[in-house]
């Protein structure tokens, strides 16, 4: 065995054995019993990798504690199942280097595969409250996106007044978020659905949080000059980031495909804000607005 590739096992070796403690970690803070037995499932598979890895480098490796500590946190703030997928994929090059110590240890590319494939089964056995509700966040998210960019890029135009730009989308926004509430409520409901207030809640919410981030430059940035169309460049590039962060976080979480909801979604939400800054400039023109 070369110098690389005892480093790559090594390295692999202290992924394992990481994953193994914040495992048993997780399932200690969880109170459903159901997730914290899968936790505890995950941290023996991660052990076996580790006591594999072991009998080939014939070495103890250190955990990471502070790998650990972050992933711990980023389980408290986005949720086991994104956390531990995020995880799980930092992990891929294990297979590749599992296929490489093959041609030293015989069935060595068989055992990683079917370890991946037990620990691709367990993660589909968590169940997380939160990831129920996706479809209502997405419906909040989405429509307070293409909407409010859209209204905020025609006011920004039209009224050429950061405040009454911010006054007017807040208005709209906070209307907009109770009425797309009320609907998925009533969606809900219609159709016999024990969480419908729940999912009312969650649309309103995620309408809401998307509204005050989107209006925030026109209050934050100095109108003078140029300033009003630097606080629609920003509020653009907020959506963007907006975008970007909640469908990395749906495709890790739900495994879909990142490459295709991104642009779509960027696509449909650009796209509306474009044509809204046309009417804001032709009803400008035709009315002859000027605040």
């Amino acid at each position: 065995m070369n110098e690389q590739l005892k480093r790559q096992l090594l390295s692999i070796q202290k992924d394992e054995i990481t994953s193994h403690l914040l495992y048993l970690r997780l399932a200690g803070m969880i109170v459903d019993p159901h997730n914290a037995q899968v936790m505890r499932d995950m941290a023996a598979t991660e052990k076996g990798h580790y006591q594999f890895l072991k009998k080939i480098s014939q070495a103890d490796v250190q955990p990471s504690q502070m790998l650990i500590l972050l992933y711990t946190l980023m389980v408290r703030l986005l949720g086991m199942t994104f956390s531990t997928k995020l995880l799980e994929k930092g992990e891929s090059a294990g297979a590749k280097t599992y296929e490489e110590l093959d041609a030293f240890v015989p069935g060595a590319a068989q055992l990683g595969q079917d370890e991946d494939e037990h620990e691709n089964a367990l993660m589909a056995m968590i169940e997380e409250d939160f990831l129920s509700y996706v479809g209502s966040i997405v419906l909040g998210l989405n429509d307070a996106l293409v909407e409010l960019t859209g209204t905020l890029a025609g006011l920004t135009l039209a009224l050429q007044n950061g405040r009454l730009v911010a006054i007017s989308g807040l208005i709209t926004g906070i209307a907009a978020a109770f009425s797309m509430a009320a609907s998925e409520f009533l969606s809900a409901r219609a159709d016999d659905s024990a969480r419908a207030g729940r999912s009312a809640l969650y649309t309103g919410a995620a309408y809401l949080v998307t509204v005050a981030l989107l209006i925030l430059p026109y209050l934050l940035v100095p109108q003078r000059g140029s300033g009003i169309f630097i606080s629609l460049a920003i509020t653009l590039a907020i959506a963007i980031l907006i975008i970007l962060g909640f469908n990395f976080y749906i495709s890790v979480a739900k495994s879909l495909p990142f490459r295709r909801r991104f642009p779509e979604m960027l696509g449909i939400s650009m796209g509306v804000s474009a044509f809204s800054f046309l009417v804001g400039l032709l009803v400008r023109s035709v009315f002859g607005i000027d605040v």
